[in-house]
């Protein structure tokens, strides 16, 4: 398996893993406060189906967010606007690592949680993958 492929395989993987988390959370709402979602935990505790309809979004979303990677290391067919979506996917990973800077500062200063900085973390070697896999 070739770098390219190997990259947006990996970074398949980790998309599918954020979407199972998200499903998680709507069988498992009081995970939401875990994650920092204070505001989406008071909503689903007053049984709101807000909360609901935004995770199962998010999760069909890093789900679509796989299927291109695993389209663009050629593991299934070739879909619609592949690259341009893969750059702008790896793009969107990346933007939200940029917080990681900010996020190691807010824990060594002021106890920030430093599950934050795993999130920070995570999105920023996803988007590498991505633009690695599709640009290499």
């Amino acid at each position: 398996m070739d770098i390219s492929r190997y990259c947006l395989t990996l970074g398949s993987i980790a998309s599918f893993l954020i979407a199972l988390l998200h499903l998680a959370l709507v069988f498992k709402p009081q995970w939401y406060r875990h994650f920092g979602a204070d505001e989406l935990a008071q909503l689903a505790e007053q049984g709101s189906p807000f909360t609901v309809l935004v995770t199962i979004g998010l999760a069909l979303m890093f789900a679509a967010w796989g299927v291109y990677a695993l389209s663009g290391a050629g593991l299934i067919r070739q879909l619609p606007l592949m690259r341009t979506v893969l750059i702008a996917i790896g793009v969107i990973y990346i933007l939200r690592g940029l917080l990681l800077p900010s996020e190691l500062v807010k824990v060594l200063m002021n106890g920030y949680p430093f599950r934050f900085v795993v999130f920070s973390t995570g999105s920023l070697a996803a988007g590498l993958l991505y633009l690695f896999g599709t640009l290499a």
